[in-house]
Formats: C-alpha cells, structure tokens, sequence
C-alpha cells in the first residue's frame, strides 16, 4: 500500500478544529495502519501562524518547498476573508497537481479565489454560502450538506463536518472498519452522509420575534405528530390562517408546511439512528401516519428509504 502525504495549509486567521480535526482523523489511520498516511503542515513561508483563537501554530515546512501531497487539505477561518494573494497564488499553481483536494469551512472561498472549483459542486459554512455564490457564479453552491464531493474535489461545512468527511476519505482508503475505529476512538458517530443537512429545523429557520409564533414552533417540534395544518397552528396563534401563514414565513424565513416537514423528517431520523423501534411505530409517532408517507419523504430529501437510512447511518453496538 502507497503511503498517501496529506498536506494541509496554514495561515493566519485559521480555525484551528478545521486544521485539527482532519489531523486527528487522519492521524488515527497511521497509528491504525502505520505506512497509510504521511501528515505535513505547511505555511507560506514556513513560519507560525495564529489561529483565529488565538493559538499558535507551528508547521512542518514552508509551502514552496512542499511536493504535491495526495491529498491537500485547505482549513477556513477569519483568515479567508482577505487572504495573501501569495497563498491564492500557490493554490491556483500547486493545488492541480494534488490527487484530492479538500476544504474546510471557508477554506472553499480560497479554493474559488484560486479557480479551482469553478464548473463544480461545492459547499461551504452555511453562513457564507450566499457569498461563495455571489462572488463565483462559476461555482454551484448548495448551502444544506455538510460535505459535497465532486470528483476529485470534496468540500464541507464549519468545523466538525471536516471529521465527518475526513472519515469519509480514510473509509475510502482504508475501509469502513478502520474509519469506524477512528470514529469511535474520537467519539464520534460513523453515520452522517455528505448529503446530512449542516443544520437542524430549529436552526435553519429563524426564532420568531412574537411570542404566538414561538410557541407555535416549540408545539411543532414537541408534537411532531400533532394537527399541524396551517387551520390548527393558525389557531394555536389565535390568528387567522392567512395572517398567519404570512406572518410565520416572515419571522421564520420558512413557510409552517416546509418547517413541519423539517421537523417530521429531523425526527425520523433521529429515532431511526438512536432507537430500535420499527419504521412502522417511528412513521406513525413523527407522523407520517404509514411508512409509505416517511418513505417517499426521506427519498425526495435524502435520496434513501429509512431501512437504508437505519442500516448505512445507525453506529453499530459497541464491543
């Protein structure tokens, strides 16, 4: 087995989990399988730099003296907003000759900056998708996975989601028995798929400013089995239908039908990960009302069944 040299960048103003999650990831398959993987660190000229916390890192090596690794890890931060455009530079020259590149939160932003996914799918922190797309139309951004891998071009969300596709890679190297010794080693579930949504019902719509509408998102979420037609929560709101439906989308950002089903689904799936119960019972207390209904929803949102949900996501027992 070739030993793979994951590089990964450094510069001021970086996340540091973005640097230091991978690392871990990647750092367990050496210690797992020793001779998988060489790890370097490099910044532009080979000095420490500050995290945006206010850690100091210390790398490896200067970036002009770094071989083309296999894999070229580039980490987000506070440091992509105005980067080096001797760093953009290196990117644009040195990232081609990479046989996969990786991103990290805004650590998409550089590769853009760098042309490097331009025609491709990609996403980033959901706060910055809508600037990663404005400022790179070239670039088809999806601001809901936590990872999108476009041939050989993987780029993921804010910080923990660089674990998740970090595992993602070494299962493809290594397999998944030695990605899930590493998931378990860092307590982390081997279960989110690239196409997991970075955020949950409650933090992808916004929290209404009136106190009515709260507590109908609090009743929603609490009841996801409830009547939860626009009639019965408009009630709930003692407002009328229309007033209400208008006044939800307004404070929420989401129209009461698409927030039900965010909340149905996110229920779904958690008790298909945590739980034994059947779809049957799960479909009926996340209401759904038959497997058929949760069946056609996690495929029109997930693009898999719940059983396959269940058996590709669920982390199996422990030893």
């Amino acid at each position: 087995m070739a030993q793979r040299t994951v590089l990964v960048v450094l510069f001021d103003g970086v996340q540091s989990l973005d640097v230091t999650g991978p690392v871990e990831v990647f750092a367990g398959a050496e210690q797992h399988t020793p001779g998988s993987y060489r790890i370097r660190t490099a910044s532009l000229d080979g000095g420490p730099v500050r995290a945006s916390s206010g850690l100091t890192l210390v790398p490896d090596q200067a970036l002009v003296d770094a071989r083309d690794p296999h894999t070229l890890v580039v980490p987000g931060g506070r440091g992509t907003r105005r980067p080096d455009p001797r760093l953009t530079d290196w990117l644009r020259e040195r990232g081609p000759g990479a046989e996969r590149l990786v991103s990290v939160c805004t650590g998409a932003i550089l590769l853009a900056e760098a042309g490097l996914l331009d025609g491709r799918n990609a996403t980033t922190h959901w706060a910055y998708a809508a600037t990663l797309a404005r400022d790179h139309p070239s670039v088809r951004v999806d601001a809901d996975p936590i990872y999108v891998r476009d041939g050989h071009v993987s780029t993921s969300a804010g910080v923990t989601s660089g674990i998740d596709l970090a595992l993602a890679l070494v299962e493809e190297d290594l397999g998944r028995d030695t990605a899930l010794t590493i998931a378990r080693h860092l307590v982390v579930f081997l279960r989110r798929p690239g196409n997991q949504s970075q955020f949950s019902a409650q933090l992808a719509a916004q929290t209404a400013r009136r106190e009515p509408l709260r507590e109908v998102q609090r009743w929603i979420t609490e009841h996801p089995a409830g009547e939860l037609t626009v009639e019965a929560l408009a009630a709930r709101a003692s407002l009328s239908p229309r007033h209400f439906a208008r006044a939800f989308r307004a404070e929420t950002g989401m129209t009461p039908g698409r927030y039900v089903d965010r909340v149905r689904l996110e229920h779904a799936r958690r008790l298909l990960e945590d739980t034994c119960d059947g779809v049957q019972e799960i479909s009926r207390t996340s209401g759904y009302g038959t497997p058929e209904a949760m069946r056609r929803a996690f495929v029109n949102a997930l693009g898999t069944s719940p059983a396959e949900y269940r058996r590709r996501f669920r982390p199996a027992p422990a030893p």
